[in-house]
């Protein structure tokens, strides 16, 4: 298969997920004063409403899909949940992917979901070339010249880890403390912006030890092998959890818990790749308190 992921899947994707929309049935005739009534604008909701990503390219093409009824996964494709309700696969038995996980998918319906986000690529072509394309910058010079005091060293500026534009557009409403399993029943829920970004690294990268982020997040393998790990320092002889990730796996369970103050605490923890990788990240972050 070629490197650049084909445009034909795209474009019978689009026709086969055409947007739909719904209205409330004609009220029946009656009298001036209700039929004025009920000519008032009725709320329309769209239907698998597909968006491409900022970051959607040759090497992997990304989509958010959007209240996806009977929506069509066309060609093989890495399906992400990105919702806080399971989503049906459209065949026998019935079969759900969890909330916050993903698996891939190939000619396949979705019954109904909220938010998904699906990529295409080819998992058997390089991919090294995807920090080619617009938007990709090494992280080392993402960082600001002057870094926040934080415990552990610094990040080790030439450090070969990538990062391409950060999109977002679609929120979710989500109790943290029973997303986290910290409460069997959910509570009052807030509101978080969900943000999307892939990252690509060499092979044998350590991608640098840190346990400071101010949302939830979990990560998304999407090309190559790949680990997520665990450890009690900032030391790499301190791992005592080691995730291998394949294409279509997600992290199960998000790494943090909420703290007292409402934020969220993580292990010490770091992606770890072993062979030329990309991977997406799936950030939640609040926008109420």
């Amino acid at each position: 298969m070629s490197t650049a992921v084909s445009t034909t899947a795209a474009s019978a994707t689009a026709a086969s997920n055409s947007t739909t929309t719904t209205t409330a049935p004609a009220p029946a005739p009656a009298s001036a004063a209700t039929t004025a009534s009920a000519a008032a604008p009725t709320a329309v909701t769209a239907r698998n409403t597909e968006t491409p990503l900022n970051f959607s390219g040759r090497h992997v093409r990304a989509t958010l899909v959007r209240n996806a009824h009977h929506y069509l996964v066309r060609g093989t494709a890495v399906v992400v949940n990105t919702g806080v309700t399971p989503v049906r696969i459209g065949q026998s038995p019935r079969k759900s992917i969890a909330p916050l996980s993903s698996t891939i998918l190939r000619d396949t319906r979705i019954e109904q979901a909220d938010t998904l986000v699906v990529l295409h690529t080819d998992f058997d072509a390089p991919v090294a070339g995807i920090v080619g394309e617009p938007g990709w910058r090494l992280l080392g010079d993402l960082l600001p010249d002057t870094l926040p005091t934080a415990e552990g060293p610094a990040f080790p500026r030439d450090t070969p880890l990538w990062k391409s534009p950060q999109d977002g557009g679609a929120t979710v409403h989500l109790d943290p403390a029973h997303l986290l399993g910290e409460s069997e029943l959910p509570g009052p829920t807030q509101e978080f912006e969900i943000k999307l970004n892939l990252w690509y690294a060499p092979a044998g990268t350590d991608c640098f030890i840190h346990n400071q982020h101010d949302f939830i997040e979990v990560h998304t393998q999407v090309h190559g092998l790949g680990r997520m790990q665990k450890f009690t320092a900032h030391d790499h002889g301190t791992l005592y959890e080691d995730l291998r990730m394949s294409p279509g796996y997600t992290t199960p369970d998000p790494f943090c818990a909420t703290g007292p103050d409402g934020s969220f605490q993580y292990p010490w923890h770091q992606y770890y790749a072993d062979t030329d990788c990309v991977w997406l990240a799936v950030e939640y972050h609040a926008l109420t308190h």
